[in-house]
């Protein structure tokens, strides 16, 4: 056990499940990390929890009279509401079995200053049972998990604490069968199974992928990179498409004191130094950098894209790009930017922290150029078509990414889920637009997939024939990555989701094959080499290791696939496929996926229009205006509705995307 502060604790285990196997059963065993909350008396918690300056008055921090905001109080009813707590009260006799309790919230007053009236009439300030208890009465016991989203700093102590190197990992899931001894254990002597005494981790055989070569601007002086080991730099090239900028504007919510005049036009003249290394057309040297409060931050934006227009008064058009500098810890108004720029006014947002701007250096600005240049409409590299073989007939193919992000398990008992859906409209596969939409809270499965591929499809169409003058335009092939399923929910996404798809092709007078592919990462799967010659230098398996045999299902179609530096593959589940793709077609158009993610020159774990699509959900949020509910209720108003109307309250209030920002990678 370790701890993490602020009234948490890691605990580590193992996991361990039952897999099928050809002609076999698998155990499979991982290492496993969960976030419990400290065990310990309540009160004592709670002060670690305060910030440090809030607490230093001891057990009196916890007073609404002593000064306890009423913020940090709604944040210690947050955290501990759910939590099962033992009582123990002074004076009362022990009867051998602790009483327990479940917190449902916190009292603005303590004990002695809420009264009950008892059965005899009598006056007392002791809660009865099961309404008030001091918390002095309270201890937490061990071995609860924490169900909630994590604070940023909490989230780094548990990546810190529970990441390990992969010969340690490897050897802790070898010493597992003696740590967890199925010979005595209940299941499987109730379920009549023998695991294999001494057993030991499984050898199996794996490829490793060539990875695809990635072509930049013909006027780069290296126009094409050979990715080793899933990494490379943007020295010597230029993004294969750049966008163009003719005015911008930064603004600036810090003090000037805090981020100097200095500092911004340093910052500016790296990102023109940079806009001219990636071959960024960039019309105005000069940008205005203005200074505003973050009081109101629609209007202190619109006044900059006013300020534009009035310096271009010959021109009567706003900025193309605004790139904000934001205080570290603004959700807020990181929040409020986004919708402005998405949403409102449908112009480009590029928001950065002060202090990484503070102390930037010249890769952390061409960094952020991979993502300007998405966002305006550029595309930064493609994979050339001979990475994959299966594509390189005359037919034209979508790639679809399907996602839906849930609220948390806790806190927001009453959000809605968010259903993605991206699409590229490029012969290239690396262009893509985004759809997401409000869906029942907690249902697995996209709603409206129709109405979203059908808008794609019909994008597709204009881009191909528009951009690319290709006469229809129809796409021959639609191949469809739908990530966050179970294998329970696979027969759900061929009853459920694949007949939208085929609908949406209808509706657009296209004839496609579909192939529909299954992806998840939330498994316990794990790969190390033999031995650390055939490793890279972290000692995992190389970049585009794959396995599809041994510990893969017995008859379905289904492999694993490494395609960046980690311990965990991905798993790919062929669901449909009137494709016909081989093995081996399948997998080297998924690795070569993996590497046009724009935001970074890297491999990434997943196929781009996943990620995207994960994106696009995880950006949800800033749909609905900042200043109103946010579609994260959780008022007792709320929670009467009914679910139905519930979920048309959310639809109401969500705001699509601005005209504009519709056919260009917004969310990167």
């Amino acid at each position: 056990m370790a701890d993490m502060r602020r009234g948490i604790v890691l605990w580590q285990g193992y996991f361990q499940s039952v897999r099928p196997a050809l002609g076999r059963m698998l155990v499979n065993v991982d290492v496993s990390a969960a976030a419990m909350y400290k065990p310990g008396r309540l009160i004592d918690i709670s002060l670690e929890v305060l910030p440090r300056e809030i607490a230093s008055n001891g057990p009196l921090s916890l007073s609404t009279m002593w000064g306890l905001p009423e913020s940090e109080r709604m944040r210690l009813r947050s955290f501990f509401r759910g939590v099962r707590i033992n009582v123990d009260i002074p004076g009362q006799p022990s009867t051998g079995k602790r009483r327990s309790h479940v917190v449902k919230g916190l009292t603005v007053d303590g004990a002695s200053q809420i009264s009950f009236k008892t059965g005899d009439g009598q006056t007392t300030t002791i809660g009865p049972r099961g309404v008030v208890i001091p918390m002095e009465c309270c201890t937490i016991p061990a071995g609860q998990v924490i169900r909630k989203k994590l604070l940023l700093e909490t989230t780094k102590n548990w990546m810190r604490l529970a990441t390990m190197k992969p010969h340690d990992r490897l050897q802790s899931i070898r010493a597992a069968p003696d740590v967890l001894r199925y010979s005595e254990s209940d299941y499987t002597q109730g379920f009549n199974m023998h695991v294999k005494p001494n057993a030991e981790v499984e050898s199996v055989q794996a490829r490793v992928l060539d990875p695809p070569v990635l072509i930049y601007g013909i006027q780069s002086r290296q126009p094409t990179i050979i990715p080793p080991d899933g990494s490379w730099n943007m020295i010597n090239k230029t993004f294969f498409r750049p966008s163009t900028i003719d005015r911008w504007v930064v603004v600036v919510y810090e003090s000037e004191q805090r981020f100097s005049r200095e500092t911004a036009y340093g910052m500016v003249f790296e990102f023109l130094q940079q806009f001219i290394a990636f071959g960024i057309t960039c019309n105005e040297i000069d940008p205005l950098v203005l200074w505003e409060q973050p009081t109101n931050v629609a209007a202190s934006l619109q006044n900059a894209g006013m300020k534009v227009i009035e310096k271009h008064w010959n021109k009567g058009s706003g900025p193309d790009l605004m790139i904000v500098v934001l205080p570290d810890s603004s959700p807020d108004i990181y929040r409020s930017v986004k919708h402005f720029g998405d949403v409102v006014r449908g112009v480009a947002t590029q928001c950065l922290r002060s202090t990484k701007c503070i102390k930037a250096n010249k890769q952390y600005f061409a960094n952020v150029c991979l993502k300007i240049n998405a966002k305006m409409g550029g595309i930064n590299t493609i994979a050339d078509p001979r990475a994959f073989p299966v594509l390189t007939d005359p037919k034209t193919t979508i790639v679809m990414g399907g996602h839906i992000r849930h609220p948390a398990p806790a806190g927001h008992r009453y959000g809605p889920s968010f259903a993605a859906l991206v699409c590229s409209v490029d012969s290239e596969m690396a262009k893509y637009i985004a759809d997401c939409r409000v869906q029942t809270s907690r249902k697995d499965m996209i709603e409206e997939l129709e109405a979203m591929a059908t808008a794609h499809i019909a994008m597709f169409k204009s881009y191909q024939q528009n951009v690319e003058k290709k006469s229809p335009g129809d796409p021959d092939r639609v191949i469809f990555y739908r990530a966050g399923v179970s294998e329970g929910q696979f027969k759900h996404v061929l009853e459920l989701e694949l007949p939208q798809l085929k609908r949406a092709l209808a509706a657009n007078n296209v004839k496609a094959d579909i192939t529909v592919v299954g992806v998840s990462k939330g498994h316990h799967v794990r790969f190390f080499p033999q031995s650390s010659e055939e490793g890279d230098k972290s000692g995992n398996c190389p970049v585009g290791t794959v396995v599809d045999r041994s510990v893969t299902h017995p008859t379905d179609f289904d492999f694993y696939l490494q395609s960046h530096r980690t311990t965990r593959p991905a798993h790919y589940n062929v669901l449909y496929d009137e494709n016909k793709f081989t093995p081996d077609a399948l997998q080297s158009l998924s690795f070569a996926l993996c590497h046009v993610y724009a935001r970074c020159t890297r491999s990434v774990s997943i196929p781009a229009p996943i990620y995207y699509a994960r994106i696009a959900n995880a950006r949800a949020k800033n749909h609905y205006h900042p200043e109103g509910p946010g579609g994260f209720h959780d008022d007792d108003a709320f929670a009467m509705m009914e679910p139905s109307r519930r979920v048309d309250a959310l639809r109401a209030s969500f705001m699509p995307v601005n005209q504009a920002m519709k056919r260009v990678m917004y969310f990167c």
